[in-house]
C-alpha cells in the first residue's frame, strides 16, 4: 500500500485513474470493534458517485465506496509471470481464434463477427480486439443485427486479467444489459516437458475420421461443426484405441501455429480413467507439435473444472488469463431456437438437447487418478 514519509497510509487514486490497475485497501464493517481492513487488487473500471467499480483478475467485479478506502496506488499492469512461456493476451487471443475458425466472419473495424451455426460460442461471438471504428452503441447494434439476421444470440467474448484485456468493455457491455454466461481461463506452459511423457499406443492423423468422432461427445456433428474442427493453420487429431468394435479409448486435438501449439478435445472412456490417457494424449499431440517447430502451449478450462485444472497444473500449465462471453439479453429466443452450444477445448459433457446453451457443462467423476489425470471422463472447456 501506498505510505507516505510520514508513515501514513495514503489514497493516491483518483477517478482519472480509470482503466489502470490498481491495488486499494479499505476499511471493512462487520460490527466488530476491532477495525478490519480488505485489499482489492485489479482494473479501475469506474468510480461514479463515491463507489469505485474494480474488475479483478478473474473477472469479479468489486463496489467500493470511496469513504472506506483507507489507501490506494496504481500499480504494474500485469505482474512479472515466475514460470511458463512470455505471452501478451492479443497474441493469444489471436492464436486460439486461428485455432477454432467460424465458416463465416465480418470486420467491424478491429472487432471481428464469427459465426458458425451455433456450433460453440468462441465460432459464434465476436472477438473485439481493438476499436470498432464507431461508437460502441453503434457497435453494438450492428452486433446485435449481424446475428439476428442469422437467428443467432448476440455474442461478445471478452478477456480479464492480463496486460491489454478487456475490463473495461466488460463494465461498458454490463452497463448496457449484456450479462457474462461464462467465465473461463487460458492456461499456457511449455512444450518440451509435455513431449518428454510418454504416449504408448497414442495414433495421429490429419483427419477426424469416424472413429475419432465416435468417442467425441458432441453427437450428431454435422458438416459445418467437421469444417470447425479441422480448422487451424496445422491441425491433428490423437487417438487411442479401444476395444474391437469399440469407440476410441480417448482422444484429443492440437493446432500448432508457429511458436504455439494448442490442445483441445481431450476426452477419455470412463472405462478407461486412471490409466493416464489423457496425459498420454497430449504428450503425443506434443511431441508432433515439438517436431514441427513450436515450443509452447497454450488450452481453455473452465473455472470450476477441478479434474482438468488438476491434470493441467501437473503438467506444468498455469493461468494467463480469464475470458468471458457476454450475451444480448434480448436474444434468448433466438439461443433456445438454434441451441448455441458450449466450447469444445478441454474439459465437459454433452450439451442438452434443448434450452438455453451452457458453455459449463458437467464433469463426470472429478476424482483425480494417481497419474492427476483426473477422474472426468473429459477436459473439454469453454
Amino acid at each position: 500500500m501506498e505510505i507516505s514519509a510520514s508513515g501514513r497510509l495514503e489514497v493516491r487514486i483518483t477517478a482519472a485513474d480509470v482503466g489502470k490497475r490498481v491495488s486499494v485497501r479499505r476499511m471493512t464493517d462487520d460490527g466488530d470493534t476491532v477495525e478490519k481492513f480488505t485489499d482489492t487488487v485489479g482494473v479501475l473500471t469506474s468510480w461514479d458517485d463515491g463507489v469505485l467499480l474494480i474488475t479483478r483478475r478473474t473477472g469479479e467485479r468489486v463496489r467500493i465506496a470511496e469513504s472506506t478506502l483507507v489507501a490506494g496506488k496504481v500499480v504494474p499492469s500485469a505482474p512479472a509471470r515466475r514460470r511458463g512461456p512470455a505471452a501478451t493476451y492479443e497474441e493469444l487471443a489471436r492464436v486460439a481464434a486461428r485455432a477454432w475458425r467460424p465458416v463465416e466472419s465480418e470486420r467491424l473495424g478491429d472487432w471481428e463477427l464469427r459465426a458458425a451455426g451455433g456450433f460453440t460460442r468462441r465460432a459464434n461471438s465476436v472477438l473485439p480486439l481493438g476499436d470498432p471504428g464507431v461508437p460502441l452503441d453503434d457497435a453494438l447494434t450492428v452486433v446485435r443485427d449481424w446475428y439476428g439476421d442469422r437467428g443467432l444470440p448476440a455474442y461478445i467474448q471478452t478477456s480479464a486479467g492480463a496486460e491489454g484485456t478487456q475490463e473495461l468493455l466488460c463494465a461498458a457491455l454490463e452497463a448496457r444489459g449484456w450479462s457474462s454466461e461464462v467465465t473461463a481461463e487460458l492456461w499456457i506452459g511449455a512444450l518440451a516437458p509435455l513431449a518428454d511423457r510418454e504416449a504408448p499406443e497414442v495414433a495421429l492423423s490429419r483427419t477426424a475420421d469416424a472413429s475419432w468422432l465416435g468417442r467425441y461427445q458432441r453427437k450428431g456433428v454435422g458438416e459445418v461443426a467437421l469444417r470447425v474442427l479441422r480448422s487451424g493453420p496445422s491441425v491433428w487429431f490423437a487417438t487411442v484405441p479401444g476395444a474391437e468394435g469399440e469407440p476410441p479409448a480417448a482422444i484429443g486435438r492440437c493446432v500448432v501455429d508457429g511458436r504455439w501449439a494448442g490442445f483441445a478435445a481431450v476426452e477419455v472412456d470412463p472405462a478407461h480413467r486412471r490409466r493416464g490417457l489423457a496425459t498420454a494424449v497430449m504428450a503425443a499431440l506434443a511431441d508432433r507439435a515439438l517436431a514441427e517447430g513450436a515450443s509452447a502451449a497454450w488450452l481453455q478450462v473452465e473455472t470450476d473444472n477441478t479434474a482438468a485444472r488438476t491434470l493441467y497444473t501437473g503438467l506444468g500449465f498455469s493461468a494467463h488469463h480469464a475470458y468471458h462471453h457476454y450475451r444480448w439479453a434480448a436474444g434468448t429466443e433466438a439461443a433456445e431456437a438454434t441451441g448455441v452450444a458450449r466450447d469444445d477445448a478441454c474439459a465437459g459433457a454433452p450439451p442438452a438437447a434443448t434450452g438455453t446453451p451452457t458453455d459449463v457443462p458437467a464433469v463426470g467423476d472429478a476424482t483425480p487418478g494417481p497419474d492427476g489425470s483426473g477422474g472426468a471422463e473429459t477436459y473439454r472447456s469453454a
